[in-house]
C-alpha cells in the first residue's frame, strides 16, 4: 500500500507540488495525469526516492521514504522519462548489473533477468548491445530494469514516449500483463492508453490533486453519468428538432452524417431513453440505435484542468 499525506516540494519560493494526499492499494494500476509543469514528474521522483520532499509523508508498505529510503528502493521499480541505460553493455549484462545493484544475489540474478526479459518480450535481444537497439526495444528495456528485482511498486513515467502506434499497442499489452503481480503508477500524455490500462485516475493541476477516481466517477462529478447517442436515418434535421424540444435534453450535437445514417450525441438522464425514443418516433424519425456512452477521458481531463485553471 502507498499512502501520501500532505506532500509538498518547494524550489526556492515556488511550490512544485502542494499538500498532495492519496492512497494506492496493492495491485492497483493508477493513471497519473496532468499538463506539462503540473507536478507529475516531481511527485514520481519523490515516490521513487530520487527527490526529498519539503514536507509531508510518503509510506510504501508502511516504510517512510525519507526515514528508510534504502529499504523503500528495494520495493520500487522506477522508469524515469529518460531510461537510465548503459549503451555499451548487452541487454542481459545490463539487467544483471541493475538487479544486483538492487539487492538481488548473484545466484538469483540470472533467473530474475530471464523473467524481466520475458515480461517485456526482450529474450530475442538478450545478447545485443544496447546502443544497437531500436527505440521501441530501449523503452521495453527501461521498463524491464524497473521490474528486474520484482518490486511491489512499479512507477512508469511516460512509458510510451516516442513509440509509434504499433509499438504503443505492444507496450499496452505488456503492461496489462503485469496487472496483479505489481502495483503500477503510470504517468502518460496519451490519454487513450491511460483509459485502456488503468483502474483509477489521479489528476494533478498546478501542483495539487484536483480529482481522483474511476472515469465513471469523474464523469458523474462533472454533472452527469455520460451521454446518450442515437443513430437515425438521414437527414438529421427532424431528429435534432425533436431532441431540442425535450426539456431534459441538453448539448445536442450532430456527431457524423453519411451513407444515410446520422449519429447524434446529447446529455440526458439514462432513464429518459424511453421518452426520447417515443419523441423521435412521434416525429417520424427512423431509429437504428440508442445507447448510453460514458464521457471520454479526454473530455474529463480538459474540463477538470480548465475548471481548476479558471
Amino acid at each position: 500500500m502507498i499512502r501520501v499525506q500532505g506532500l509538498t516540494k518547494y524550489y526556492g519560493h515556488h511550490a512544485a507540488i502542494r499538500n498532495l494526499a492519496f492512497q494506492i492499494e496493492r495491485g492497483e494500476v493508477i493513471g497519473f495525469l496532468g499538463l506539462n509543469g503540473a507536478g507529475k514528474t516531481t511527485t514520481l521522483k519523490i515516490l521513487g526516492c530520487v527527490l526529498l520532499p519539503t514536507s509531508g509523508r510518503v509510506t510504501i508498505d508502511e516504510l517512510d521514504v525519507v526515514g528508510n529510503p534504502h529499504e523503500v528502493r528495494k520495493r520500487i521499480g522506477f522508469l524515469p522519462d529518460a531510461p537510465p541505460l548503459y549503451e555499451e553493455m548487452t541487454v542481459g549484462a545490463y539487467l544483471s548489473f541493475v538487479a544486483q545493484l538492487r539487492g538481488v544475489s548473484a545466484q538469483a540474478a540470472p533467473s530474475r533477468v530471464q523473467t524481466a526479459e520475458e515480461q517485456m518480450a526482450l529474450r530475442e535481444v538478450h545478447r545485443e548491445i544496447i546502443s544497437s537497439l531500436s527505440h521501441g526495444f530501449r523503452q521495453r528495456l527501461g521498463v524491464a530494469q524497473a521490474l528486474v528485482h520484482n518490486p511491489a511498486l512499479v512507477i512508469l513515467d511516460e512509458p510510451n514516449s516516442g513509440l509509434d502506434p504499433a509499438q504503443i499497442v505492444e507496450m499496452r499489452a505488456l503492461i496489462k500483463n503485469l496487472r496483479g503481480a505489481h502495483t503500477i503508477l503510470i504517468s502518460s500524455h496519451i490519454l487513450s492508453e491511460i483509459s485502456q490500462t488503468c483502474d483509477r485516475l489521479l489528476i494533478i493541476q498546478e501542483g495539487e490533486i484536483v480529482a481522483q477516481g474511476t472515469e465513471s466517477e469523474l464523469a458523474r462529478r462533472l454533472g452527469g453519468s455520460g451521454f446518450i447517442e442515437v443513430d437515425v436515418r438521414s437527414p438529421a434535421r427532424g431528429a435534432l428538432d425533436a431532441l431540442n424540444a425535450l426539456p431534459s435534453v441538453q448539448n445536442v450535437e450532430l456527431e457524423s452524417e453519411g451513407d444515410g445514417v446520422a449519429t447524434i450525441r446529447f446529455r440526458a438522464p439514462a432513464e429518459m431513453r424511453p421518452n426520447i425514443t417515443r419523441a423521435l418516433v412521434a416525429a417520424n424519425v427512423d431509429i437504428y440505435r440508442i445507447d448510453r456512452v460514458e464521457e471520454k477521458l479526454e473530455s474529463i481531463f480538459l474540463k477538470l484542468t480548465r475548471k481548476e485553471a479558471a
